[in-house]
């Protein structure tokens, strides 16, 4: 019992770590989309260990980001919407990471936090209507959804069968 907290430790440290790290850095493809690897690290510790973990790790991420690399004002909204990440991939990941459930929770993560919640965030911090901030949203997730998915099936995949030759 006591090595496998252990080992659940130091997994969600370094994941914790390298979410962090992964915020540092946006890769553009376009003006209007980038691609992000901060939620890469969420997903797998919402697979490896739940959605009460992904949960709290995304929460920590988003805390620990702005705290090392502030952007812009703290708005725990967007802290709230990582919570939800990790708790969207642990919930429909955790069991089974077919391509299927991949895509599935890739869709909700977009519906929910990308389309729903962030233009509701940047509404209440910036005082903008919610149907252009949603529109402009739109174009961005249609294209990086693909891109996204990809990204979580080549980690999702290799990542559960080394944590289950490694923590067996």
């Amino acid at each position: 019992m006591q090595k496998r907290m252990i080992q659940r430790l130091t997994i969600s440290a370094m994941l914790l770590a390298v979410s962090v790290i992964f915020g540092f850095f946006k890769i553009p493809i376009s003006q209007i989309a980038e691609i992000r690897l901060q939620f890469l690290p969420v997903a797998v510790e919402g697979v490896l260990f739940g959605p009460l973990y992904g949960g709290i790790l995304g929460g920590l991420s988003d805390i620990l980001c702005y705290i090392v690399r502030p952007t812009g004002p703290f708005f725990p909204g967007f802290t709230l919407s990582s919570v939800i990440q990790g708790v969207i991939y642990g919930l429909l990941l955790k069991k089974d990471q077919s391509v299927g459930r991949i895509l599935a929770a890739q869709l909700l993560d977009t519906f929910i936090v990308s389309l729903i919640l962030t233009p509701v965030w940047l509404m209440l911090l910036y005082g903008n209507a919610f149907v252009p901030l949603f529109m402009s949203r739109l174009l961005k997730v249609i294209i990086m959804f693909p891109i996204n998915s990809a990204l979580l099936i080549a980690v999702i995949r290799p990542s559960v069968n080394l944590s289950r030759t490694h923590l067996a």
